[in-house]
């Protein structure tokens, strides 16, 4: 029998996605930005699946990510979606389009892309490692990202702190409520983001909510103390913080 508060939880993640999509696709970017990726328009069906599958009910711990990689959610629709991680862990794959104008150096291939995202990588090995199964991991967690765009600077990818103030504020306001709306669907104790800049938006928009906000080293190959072992930071954060309990080195992959 379906539990009428797991529905009432998808519903409201499905319907807040729906409204960050259509929020977001309508914001005009100026220069340096050359193309605009959204993933839940195009890979809306993977994303949907996602959130069908896990967002289920309430969360202790929501995971906040700052925006899509070009070889992650970008290709897959997923939070930190590397491709076999998303396929063949999450249990997830269908049927990706494409952006409405995409850069031929950039291509949206889907679960034919050959590129790696070491992020999604690093992000689903250590959960995979620590909780063997997706079952066992979003009983209590669950992953979202806080803007659902990629941004190009031609093929340079543009986080969205680097975007000029005036593009950046009605993109942020519209995130802002997204991750509002997500807190009161899952109502999580805590709100971690995945590096600092994601904290940062999470205290900004949840200021008047009871949860607690923190952040973990984000995995990203650009940082050099990820590359000294990102699992094992990320999991002492969290240990640290009272998130996680404590746990055998031996249970942690080796990136």
């Amino acid at each position: 029998m379906t539990n009428p508060e797991h529905t009432q939880t998808t519903a409201a993640v499905l319907a807040a996605a729906r409204t960050l999509a259509a929020q977001t696709g309508a914001l005009s970017f100026g220069a340096p930005v050359t193309h605009v990726y959204l993933p839940l328009d195009y890979a809306w069906a993977v994303h949907a699946a996602y959130i069908a599958r896990y967002a289920t009910g309430p969360r202790r711990v929501l995971f906040v990510g700052m925006n899509p990689g070009p070889f992650g959610m970008a290709q897959t629709g997923v939070p930190f979606g590397e491709i076999a991680a998303v396929r063949d862990w999450l249990g997830l794959s269908g049927a990706v389009g494409q952006p409405p104008q995409m850069h031929p150096q950039r291509p949206v291939q889907g679960f034919a892309c050959p590129r790696q995202e070491v992020s999604g990588q690093r992000l689903w090995g250590l959960f995979r490692a620590r909780f063997r199964t997706p079952e066992a991991f979003f009983a209590q967690h669950y992953v979202a990202n806080y803007c659902p765009l990629l941004f190009l600077a031609e093929t340079r990818n543009l986080t969205p702190d680097k975007l000029p103030v005036a593009a950046r504020q009605p993109l942020l306001a519209a995130c802002d409520r997204h991750l509002q709306a997500l807190c009161t669907a899952l109502a999580p104790d805590w709100v971690i983001g995945i590096g600092r800049w994601a904290e940062q938006r999470a205290l900004a928009a949840l200021a008047e909510r009871s949860v607690r906000i923190s952040s973990v080293l984000h995995p990203s190959p650009a940082s050099p103390a990820a590359n000294r072992g990102w699992a094992a930071a990320a999991t002492a954060q969290l240990v640290a913080l009272g998130v996680w309990p404590a746990t055998s080195a031996a249970d942690l992959p080796a990136s």
